[in-house]
């Protein structure tokens, strides 16, 4: 019959060579001698698992690793030998492995000799070919890897450790700073809480520039004794001692995991600042120092290791700046005040292409006939996020970042403006003078001569009728270009004054010297005159004090204002000792210039 032939059925084979029915019906032969030989010689243990997951066979290299006669093992679940069922997502894997579902499982375990010593191993299973049953099988070896985890255990410790100090590197200390706020960390128990110490030495770099940096080394190797003593006598009967790590240079960071409350870490940075004021001896030098640390302590919940760090770096900086050999507890609203004052540095110059600014006008009130003499130009700040700002909230930063000179040019060109815009719609009226602050970095970084000339030129505004207000501290150190610029102003009949006299130099004898009009008294003097005919006796020395000021200026040719006159008794008392004029809430708070019209001509 075609398609038949006679004698044994051939069959074609997985790789195309034909298998005859004698050689199915053939039993099971084991591996070729050469096979089994390799097997045994070979110096990696290795053992044949069957898809039950017991050992069939295993070399004397698997019986000597862990302490048996291989036929010992025979029967054995090899699970068992090696630690396979010790986590869900090996022993997953390993089970797919044996049902040939998956190709290969390799992991490392540390497993135990009978002798009692500990060996790391990798472990690696794999699927063998079928047998001639076709019953499935996985090879299982393992080698040690002890001496290669050892060298990699040195290797990770000098990477993540100091070479100076022996301390925890930046690089630990933010790997065990990242795990403590992981949720599963704190939520398993304990406080929920985290605090850490953030410690800078106070003048180390005049260690390392005097004495050199082998003694710098040695001062850091021996702060960093004292502190990991501190921390050590703070973790008695806790879990864990706080973690020291040196993050740099001369900083070190103490963290505190579990922590009980800021009095905890109160104490801590406590112990630390005196373990660092004791004397140290380095090689023959004797030597003091100091450090500056920011505590912050807070839930764990929420807080990020950068947002963290920021607060520890900030409130180190606050310890630094409160006078040093300090330590500062990190406060959020001095935060926040913080973080206003970046966010207005940083907008300052488009807020003034903008046009976000204004001013308001307070009058300077003669005190004979109380009429309206002149009025002092405050700039006002109409912030988009913060709302009205007053000069005291942003002058300083643009005299730092140098946007007062763009915004001091607006100010005297909007001022000088306004006061001809008053002259010219009250043309009966005696014309009132306009006093504009200027900062010291004005004169320095621009051309205040020429400016000033330039706006008087373009807004028509008479010279007499602009005065220029710097502070007494300021003015009194005058000397080269401001003393120049200031009397080239005067020459051109710009009037100027002292803005704050009496709280600065009060250097009586320079001022004689001064292209100076106008002293402006500062109000801590003025408000020791408001009790007067209110039933509290006045203080005799307050009045002479001011008497003997308003005497002075009038014998240097120089007139008198009170600030901050607040009350009438007051303004009778600066009257009577000769007071020129006066400016304060008693005859007007800052206004808008539709006020300050409706003023002109009325007594105060």
């Amino acid at each position: 019959m075609s398609g038949t032939s006679e004698g044994p059925t051939a069959a074609a084979d997985l790789d195309g060579s034909a298998v005859t029915e004698s050689d199915i019906a053939t039993p099971f032969r084991p591996d070729p001698p050469s096979h089994r030989a390799a097997f045994a010689a070979a110096p990696l243990a290795m053992a044949v698992v069957d898809r039950e997951g017991t050992v069939v066979d295993a070399n004397p290299a698997f019986g000597e690793l862990l302490g048996a006669a291989p036929e010992e093992l025979t029967g054995t679940p090899a699970a068992d030998l090696v630690d396979l069922a010790s986590d869900t997502r090996t022993w997953h894997a390993y089970r797919e492995v044996l049902r040939g579902r998956q190709a290969k499982l390799r992991c490392k375990r540390r497993l135990k000799h009978p002798d009692g010593h500990s060996m790391w191993a990798q472990i690696t299973v794999t699927p063998l070919a079928a047998d001639s049953q076709g019953s499935p099988g996985v090879l299982l070896s393992v080698a040690d890897i002890t001496a290669r985890r050892e060298l990699q255990a040195r290797l990770r410790h000098l990477q993540m450790h100091d070479p100076v100090t022996r301390l925890p590197n930046r690089t630990l200390f933010f790997e065990r700073l990242t795990a403590a706020l992981e949720p599963e960390s704190y939520e398993q128990g304990g406080t929920g809480r985290i605090g850490l110490c953030y410690l800078d030495l106070d003048g180390f770099q005049a260690v390392n520039d005097t004495l050199g940096h082998r003694v710098g080394d040695r001062l850091l190797a021996a702060v960093a004794e004292r502190l990991t003593r501190c921390a050590d006598e703070a973790g008695q009967g806790r879990a864990t001692a706080p973690l020291v790590a040196r993050l740099g240079g001369d900083e070190f960071a103490l963290l505190v995991e579990d922590s009980t409350g800021t009095e905890q870490l109160a104490d801590l940075a406590e112990s630390l600042l005196k373990a660092i004021q004791a004397p140290f001896d380095l090689s023959g030098h004797r030597m003091s120092v100091s450090a500056s640390i920011g505590v912050v302590e807070r839930r764990a919940a929420g807080t990020s290791a950068t947002g963290l760090m920021q607060a520890a770096d900030t409130t180190l900086y606050w310890a630094k700046a409160d006078g040093r050999d300090r330590w500062t507890l990190f406060d959020p609203e001095r935060n926040a005040h913080r973080m206003t004052r970046q966010a207005l540095a940083s907008t300052l110059r488009p807020a003034i292409e903008r046009g976000e600014f204004k001013l308001d006008y307070q009058p300077l009130v003669g005190m004979e006939d109380g009429r309206l003499r002149g009025v002092e130009a405050l700039v006002r700040w109409n912030h988009p996020q913060f709302g009205l700002l007053t000069p005291n909230r942003f002058i300083a930063l643009a005299e730092e970042d140098g946007s007062i000179v763009p915004l001091g040019r607006w100010i005297l060109a909007t001022a000088c403006r306004q006061a001809r815009q008053w002259q010219l719609d009250h043309p009966d009226e005696p014309p009132i003078f306009v006093s504009v602050n200027v900062a010291v970095r004005q004169v320095w970084d621009s051309d205040l001569v020429a400016d000033v000339a330039q706006t008087l030129a373009e807004t028509g505004l008479a010279p007499h009728l602009l005065q220029l207000e710097l502070t007494e501290s300021a003015v009194m150190g005058s000397a080269g270009r401001p003393l120049q610029a200031l009397q080239a102003l005067s020459d051109m009949g710009v009037g100027i004054a002292i803005d704050d006299f009496g709280t600065g130099y009060s250097n009586l004898a320079y001022l004689s010297r001064l292209p100076v009009s106008v002293l402006k008294l500062d109000g801590s003097f003025v408000r020791g005159f408001q009790y007067e005919g209110e039933g509290v006796p006045p203080n005799p020395a307050d009045e002479v004090v001011v008497e003997a000021m308003i005497q002075l200026a009038h014998r240097l040719g120089l007139t008198v204002t009170a600030e901050c006159v607040e009350t009438s008794a007051q303004a009778s008392r600066l009257r009577r000792i000769g007071c020129d004029t006066g400016q304060g809430w008693l005859y007007s708070r800052p206004v808008s210039p539709d006020r300050i019209s409706g003023l002109m001509g009325v007594k105060a």
